[in-house]
């Protein structure tokens, strides 16, 4: 079994640039045990570009 957490990071409407350090964010969720599991960037924006991306981590869970 797992979980799931979700980090939702804004992207520059100009620049089309994360405006938090993605990496990161990926390194620090990997040193608690969190794996990447999956980048998502719905698009929203004006022209279909994506306005935010979500980073989804996973980690199993300790079946107790």
């Amino acid at each position: 079994m797992y979980e799931y957490k979700f980090v939702k990071i804004s992207v520059g409407a100009f620049s089309g640039s994360p405006k938090d350090d993605y990496q990161g964010i990926i390194h620090e969720h990997a040193r608690q045990g969190w794996k990447l599991h999956q980048i998502f960037t719905p698009p929203f924006g004006a022209g279909g570009q994506a306005v935010s991306m979500e980073l989804i981590f996973e980690k199993e869970v300790a079946n107790d």
